[in-house]
């Protein structure tokens, strides 16, 4: 694995930007880990969450949520079950996925990513046709997948929307899960998983085009729920915090917004989302997307580059009502109907909100 560190470098994987944290972890980690883990169970969890090591060092949290979920969530991987991370898009299944696989085996990389065209050989292996041609089945000819990569390595094999893929190829997994093996019949031969080896898949069923999991596959997982943060605060600082490290990795020539803007954005996705405003007083109609935690992040970072590229560089009611307007309006008829709805009896409405009301009627 090549432990890329140059700038030009779009996203650097999870170990690589926190390889300080996890080298330090590592170091002060003292307690019992499994064969082939990087770090202990409650290293794990520390490194997830954040904290200060018995010799000073900030760890910084990568997830904030209740801390049982990711105690479940690292214990399950310390067994022979695979884990299934459960929720709405945007609620951080695969970052904490990928966070992880960084804090467990020091490799993030080892992803299938599910898609609609997701075949077999995707999963369990495929073959090098020259090969093959010229010599027949072999070893040489083989071309495994992450997933055969991280049984024989003891690593966390990742598969990302595994209800996109089609229904026969997800039954692929069940022998890996449930007997640890996978058969290569072509060589009369399989793959036993090494210790340590395990598989995080993440799965959500409100986008169109999933596939419902079987109950034989549901029963080789253990399936932990991320939940939408369950209050404003918690989404508000979740949003500030991957802002500003998105501004600091793409180098935006942008100021960090200000609080009150961020409030804003986060405000109106939780209102629109719940269905009703902030006091309680006024039902609203929800429009079709999620208006995920994610979603939120977007519309401000973009916010920033507009702010930085095309602005003074301060983020402000005019850089962030373009993105507003498409994360909420995903159709263009009924959605339109429940954000003009919004916009005239809560945004009008709201006093220190004028600056953001005549933003959306000049963008139209």
């Amino acid at each position: 694995m090549t432990d890329t560190t140059s700038t030009a470098v779009l996203r650097r994987h999870a170990e690589h930007q926190y390889a300080e944290e996890l080298h330090e972890l590592r170091r002060t980690d003292r307690r019992q880990r499994p064969d082939h883990w990087e770090l202990s169970p409650w290293a794990v969890v520390t490194y997830l969450l954040g904290g200060r090591l018995d010799n000073g060092f900030e760890v910084s949290p990568k997830y904030i949520g209740a801390r049982r979920l990711m105690e479940i969530a690292v214990a399950t991987l310390a067994t022979d079950r695979g884990l299934l991370l459960f929720g709405v898009p945007g609620t951080a299944k695969s970052w904490v996925s990928e966070h992880l696989a960084a804090a467990i085996s020091n490799d993030s990389t080892l992803l299938i990513q599910g898609t609609a065209g997701t075949g077999e050989e995707q999963l369990r292996y495929g073959w090098n046709y020259a090969e093959l041609l010229a010599h027949g089945p072999s070893e040489k000819a083989l071309v495994p997948s992450p997933l055969m990569n991280a049984m024989r390595t003891g690593r966390i094999a990742r598969i990302e929307e595994l209800t996109r893929i089609p229904a026969d190829v997800q039954d692929s997994l069940i022998t890996v899960l449930s007997e640890k093996t996978l058969p290569v019949p072509e060589l009369g031969s399989e793959v036993q998983a090494v210790r340590g080896f395990s598989v995080i898949a993440t799965a959500n069923n409100r986008d169109k085009g999933v596939n419902e999991l079987s109950s034989a596959l549901k029963r080789r997982f253990n399936t932990v729920i991320l939940p939408v943060p369950s209050s404003e605060a918690e989404e508000l600082s979740i949003v500030v915090k991957r802002v500003a490290e998105m501004g600091r990795a793409l180098d935006l020539p942008a100021e960090p917004p200000a609080l009150r803007e961020v409030k804003r954005v986060v405000q109106i996705f939780r209102e629109l989302r719940n269905g009703q405003t902030e006091d309680g007083k006024t039902k609203l109609k929800s429009p079709s997307g999620t208006l995920s935690t994610a979603e939120a992040i977007s519309v401000v970072s973009n916010g920033m580059a507009l702010a930085g590229h095309f602005g003074d560089g301060v983020v402000g009611a005019p850089d962030l009502a373009s993105g507003l307007l498409g994360a909420v309006i995903k159709d263009p008829v009924q959605d339109a109907v429940v954000w003009k709805e919004y916009l005239e009896t809560v945004v009008k409405e709201r006093g220190d909100w004028k600056d953001l009301y005549r933003a959306f009627r000049d963008h139209g």
